[in-house]
């Protein structure tokens, strides 16, 4: 063996010892690998589907007389990937933690928001432009064909997430399906449903009030404060921001034609089961046919 070979070897053996320590003392991150109690509750998602509101929304609701912002959501609702294990051991129970895991059977109870994937694929462009991931120019068609290729992050493409979630979970009295379209067209109701699901009593007055410290404006405004304090943000681009327009239907205007059409021919299925309405039928050409919004049907 050379010494460059002794060399890289000796390197791999010391980051092999290094973790390990940092393993038995609780300050690797938390990702798949830490302690899970059955009284905890996970705000799940896809990323870019809405789960950072969600994590504002029964923040401000359950900690009514403290500041929720960036800086404190670790605190509240922490980030599985963004804290260390230790920390996560050490918040109080029951704990609510917020995943994009594909379906885990150690999360007891979950709440699952899904989102438009036509739309989550522009956020996430952008966001993962924000993180210096992809270039400002680049082609959002071959984004689009990475994204449903599952070729963009750890967590899967848009639908073996979902899928993993649903055919596992859906109808149990332990998960909960939130769409962020609803989300958007009446927060507070379902807020409410939310703080239901996880055992959390609120009066009409509270949920309001925690929806109004919640908005796309306030959390924005925000993000200008603390972007350089929040584990998500501070090392990425400042000039981007996290919290972007927080609209649906985005896809209609900013997705090319041959896009949307890649995507619902791979997931038109699933998409209508939904309630996503589709602008093509598989083979490309205008929908006739369009599917019922709200309507969830099982898909197992």
């Amino acid at each position: 063996m050379d010494s460059l070979a002794r060399q890289f070897e000796s390197n791999q053996l010391s980051k092999r010892i290094v973790w390990g320590i940092d393993w038995l003392l609780g300050r690797t991150r938390g990702g798949r690998n830490f302690p899970v109690f059955p009284d905890d509750s996970f705000l799940v998602s896809y990323p870019r589907s809405g789960n950072t509101w969600a994590r504002f929304l029964l923040a401000n609701l359950i900690y009514p007389n403290e500041a929720v912002s960036f800086s404190t959501i670790e605190k509240k609702i922490p980030d599985v990937y963004k804290n260390t294990r230790s920390h996560l051991a050490q918040l109080p129970r029951p704990r609510i933690l917020k995943s994009h895991e594909y379906f885990d059977p150690r999360y007891n109870k979950v709440i699952y928001i899904v989102r438009d994937p036509r739309d989550v694929v522009i956020s996430y462009y952008h966001y993962q432009v924000k993180l210096k991931f992809i270039e400002n120019d680049y082609p959002m068609d071959r984004y689009v064909s990475r994204f449903v290729a599952g070729d963009v992050d750890l967590y899967g493409s848009w639908t073996d997430n979902v899928v993993s979630w649903l055919a596992t979970r859906q109808n149990h009295p332990h998960f909960l399906l939130i769409r962020y379209e609803d989300m958007l067209i009446n927060p507070k109701q379902e807020l409410a449903r939310m703080a239901s699901f996880i055992g959390f009593e609120s009066t009409p007055q509270q949920l309001m009030a925690a929806v109004q410290l919640s908005t796309a404006v306030r959390m924005q405004t925000l993000e200008k404060q603390e972007a350089d304090q929040w584990v998500t943000t501070k090392r990425s681009r400042l000039d981007k921001p996290f919290v972007r327009l927080a609209k649906s239907g985005q896809w209609k205007s900013s997705l090319p034609k041959q896009s949307v059409a890649e995507i619902e021919s791979a997931w038109g299925h699933l998409m209508k089961t939904l309630g996503y309405e589709l602008a093509t039928d598989c083979a490309g050409r205008i929908a006739r046919t369009a599917a019922i919004p709200g309507r969830i049907a099982s898909i197992v």
